[in-house]
C-alpha cells in the first residue's frame, strides 16, 4: 500500500521518501526508519509538508503528538489503514490540506475519506483552505474561526476585494457583496484593512520588489529601502511573491542575505529579457553603458510579476533601487485542486 500511496503521491508532484520498520526494509524494497518512527517524526515533522501514516491511527496520533505546535505552520498529516480503506486527515485539514490530500488518496485508492470538520462536513465554504490554495497570507485564525462559526450556524457573511481584484464565477453559499455585515473576508494588498467588524484578511502574495545595487551593498541597506517604501505603500511585507534582479547581482551577498531573511525567492534575469520587457521606465544612460540595460528595478519587477502594473517607480537611496510591481489577479472561489 505504501508504495501505492508513493506512485499518487509522486504523480501529483511531491519528492517522497518511502520509509517502514527496519525489520521490514528490506523485504519489502523500502527505506528503514532508523532508529525508530519516533525519532525520525522528531525530524520530518519540522521538514516536511506532509506526512502518511499506513497502519492503526492510534500509532500515528501517539507520534504526533509531541510536535503539534499549531495549524498555521504543522505539517498536513494523514494516517490511513494497510488496505487503504479509512483515509484519514489527522492535523492541518485546511491550510496545510490534509483534508484535499485525503480525498484524493481515498479517490485514488479506493477507499473512503473520513472528514470531520465542521465547513467540509456541512459542505460550506472553507478560508483557511481556500487561502492556502490560492497562495493567500491568512492574518487572523481567530476572524477564520469566528467566519466558519457563522457559516456553520447559517449566518451571511461578507466579502470585500481590492477594486483591481476580479473575482470569476459565483461566490460560495452564504457569502456576499456586503459592508453592513458583522463578519466577512477582505482579499486585499492594503495593511490593516477591516471593513467589518470581525474581518478575515487575506493577503495576495502578488507583489514583486526590483532590486537594483552597487556592488557590496550591505544588507541592511536593501532592508531599510524596501520596508520603508512598503511601508509607504501601506502594503505587508507577507505580500510579497518574489524578488528580481539583472544576472550579473546573482552573487551579490546582501541582496541574497535579504532575500534569506525574509524567504522569499530571488530570481536573476539577462539583460536581454530585460530589455524584452515592454512599458515606459525611468532610464539612465550609466546603468545601460554598465549592464546592458537602462533601468533594472522596473523592468525586473514588471518581469517577475508576469506583467504585472507598477505601483513604485525607480526609487533609491544609499546605492540601492527599488521598483515595487503587484501581479493581475483574478480570483476563483470554485477553484479546487491538490495543495502541494
Amino acid at each position: 500500500m505504501s508504495k501505492k500511496v508513493e506512485q499518487y503521491l509522486r504523480s501529483v508532484g511531491y519528492e517522497v521518501r518511502n520509509l517502514t520498520f527496519a525489520k521490514y526494509a528490506e523485504a519489502a524494497g523500502l527505506e528503514p526508519m532508523l532508529p525508530d518512527h519516533n525519532a525520525v517524526c522528531s525530524v520530518d515533522f519540522l521538514r516536511c509538508q506532509t506526512l502518511v501514516f499506513i497502519g492503526a491511527v492510534g500509532i500515528a496520533v501517539r507520534t504526533i503528538a509531541p510536535y503539534i505546535k499549531s495549524k498555521l505552520t504543522d505539517p498536513a498529516v494523514i494516517s490511513m489503514d494497510e488496505r487503504g480503506t479509512f483515509v484519514i486527515p489527522l492535523v492541518a485539514g485546511h491550510i496545510g490540506g490534509s483534508n484535499e490530500l485525503a480525498r484524493c488518496l481515498a479517490a485514488n485508492l479506493g477507499g473512503t475519506a473520513c472528514v470531520t470538520t465542521a465547513s467540509d462536513v456541512n459542505g460550506l465554504f472553507a478560508v483557511d483552505e481556500w487561502a492556502a490554495r490560492n497562495n493567500m497570507v491568512l492574518c487572523s485564525l481567530k476572524a477564520a474561526k469566528d467566519f466558519a462559526a457563522a457559516l456553520v450556524g447559517g449566518e451571511k457573511v461578507g466579502l470585500y476585494v481590492d477594486e483591481d481584484i476580479n473575482v470569476n464565477n459565483a461566490l460560495p453559499q452564504q457569502v456576499e457583496y456586503s459592508s453592513t455585515l458583522p463578519i466577512g473576508m477582505a482579499i486585499t494588498l492594503t495593511k490593516d484593512l477591516q471593513p467589518f467588524k470581525t474581518t478575515v484578511r487575506l493577503l495576495p502574495k502578488i507583489v514583486h520588489l526590483g532590486i537594483g545595487c552597487r556592488r557590496g551593498t550591505a544588507m541592511e541597506k536593501i532592508e531599510e529601502l524596501v520596508l520603508s517604501q512598503l511601508a509607504q505603500l501601506n502594503l505587508d511585507k507577507r505580500s510579497v511573491a518574489g524578488i528580481a534582479s539583472i544576472d550579473v547581482k546573482k552573487d551579490e551577498q546582501g541582496l541574497l542575505a535579504f532575500a534569506e531573511k525574509y524567504k522569499v525567492p530571488v530570481n536573476f534575469y539577462s539583460a536581454a529579457e530585460l530589455n524584452n520587457v515592454v512599458g515606459e521606465f525611468t532610464a539612465s544612460d550609466f546603468v545601460a553603458h554598465t549592464v546592458g540595460v537602462s533601468n533594472v528595478c522596473e523592468r525586473s519587477a514588471v518581469l517577475d510579476s508576469k506583467g504585472g502594473r507598477l505601483l513604485l517607480h525607480k526609487t533609491c537611496k544609499d546605492g540601492v533601487t527599488l521598483a515595487v510591481a503587484v501581479e493581475k489577479l483574478q480570483v476563483d472561489f470554485q477553484h479546487t485542486g491538490l495543495k502541494k
